[in-house]
């Protein structure tokens, strides 16, 4: 597709778009509302490029398809909805255990079950944080636009190469299918980041040596640098152990690489925070109708702020304590009964209310909702 020219497409479109700037070079999937376009146009474009496409009979060996891909070399990337986002969480575990850099688009709906199939929702934050068993890290972003929906896909990209672990892009059913005109940035001026290989033979290396750094380099399957993956605790080498150092070494290297660098992994955008006393927080597509409820209360006289959030996990408890501080109230629009929330509540400071507005009916919260909240008193 032609870079720097307009273009009016869906956000589905550009989040393949996306993928393919990013340098994704494998995509396995099984259909599912409402994000088989991504798998429809990465089917066509992907072997143009010199990529594959292949779907699979389940999600459950989709997720599996791209671990492999990913060891063997090649960006990887699979799509789904809140179901197939169930049956992906065993292997979405071993990927952050064996650390291996992938993206999950999970194109979220109304659930549980078969739930609304075509109607958006936001139901999936807590899952996308916790779905799978264990204490592990995590990294998963949102986009709120179309145009963000092509540059989150390419950082989702960047953060797991850079830091072997798989990322969660968590979009909805309305940015998915909703048009938009987008201007898609030359490739040459895209930031693209491709993993650490290693600079030593095959016979010195080790898949999960601190000796570079806490992000090890990882070896292609197929040069000769034979290594074991397992979803077990293992040492520097990747065979299983259950010493208590090596499990502890592993762990506090499991969540320190994304700890230690919340300041790269972190992104969000602000609007109106001069002065304000109320705060919105929004993500996805509630983040449009909080945008707009912002300036009309500021039209109207009253001191609200919108943060939009960018990445969901890890969570800015920091910034929203900050922010807390100078405000009386925030309000937290969502389409479930209050997942993000919850994270709001234990940021704050103690002297600010936190107000939810919460709809899983499958109709949008709109900017009315969120404007007659902020005139309460």
């Amino acid at each position: 597709m032609a870079r720097n020219d307009i273009h009016f497409m869906m956000g589905n479109q550009a989040c393949a778009e996306g993928a393919l700037a990013a340098g994704c070079r494998f995509f396995a999937g099984y259909p599912i509302t409402p994000s088989s376009e991504i798998a429809e146009i990465l089917s066509r474009r992907l072997p143009r490029v010199g990529g594959k496409f292949i779907q699979m009979e389940d999600e459950i060996a989709s997720i599996a398809a791209i671990i492999g891909a990913s060891l063997g070399g090649l960006k990887s990337l699979t799509a789904t909805s809140g179901p197939g986002f169930s049956l992906m969480q065993e292997n979405l575990g071993f990927a952050v255990m064996a650390e291996i850099p992938c993206v999950i688009v999970n194109v979220q709906r109304g659930g549980p079950s078969t739930g609304l199939p075509t109607k958006p929702s936001q139901g999936d934050v807590m899952q996308a944080r916790w779905g799978t068993h264990g204490d592990h890290p995590i990294i998963a972003l949102a986009p709120s636009t179309v145009h963000e929906c092509f540059t989150l896909t390419v950082r989702a990209f960047n953060l797991a190469e850079r830091y072997r672990t798989p990322v969660i892009l968590l979009m909805d059913a309305d940015i998915a299918h909703m048009r938009e005109r987008v201007q898609l940035p030359q490739q040459e001026t895209l930031k693209v980041i491709n993993r650490l290989l290693p600079g030593i033979p095959p016979e010195w290396y080790a898949p999960y040596s601190e000796s570079e750094g806490p992000v090890p380099p990882l070896a292609p399957f197929g040069l000769g640098y034979r290594y074991h993956v397992t979803g077990l605790f293992h040492d520097a080498m990747g065979f299983p152990t259950s010493r208590t150092d090596e499990v502890n070494q592993s762990i506090d290297r499991l969540f320190g690489k994304i700890e230690h660098h919340l300041a790269e992994i972190l992104q969000w955008e602000e609007l109106a925070m001069d002065g304000a006393d109320c705060l919105v927080i929004a993500y996805g597509s509630v983040a449009r109708a909080a945008e707009r409820a912002v300036k009309e209360a500021r039209n109207r006289g009253i001191s609200a702020g919108l943060l939009k959030l960018l990445t969901l996990w890890p969570f800015p408890h920091e910034h929203i304590k900050r922010l807390s501080e100078h405000c009386r109230r925030i309000v937290v629009p969502e389409l479930n009964r209050g997942q993000l929330v919850l994270e709001v509540e234990r940021a704050v400071a103690r002297n600010c209310q936190v107000r939810r507005i919460n709809r899983l009916d499958g109709s949008m919260i709109t900017p009315k909702d969120i404007l007659d909240c902020l005139r309460e008193e």
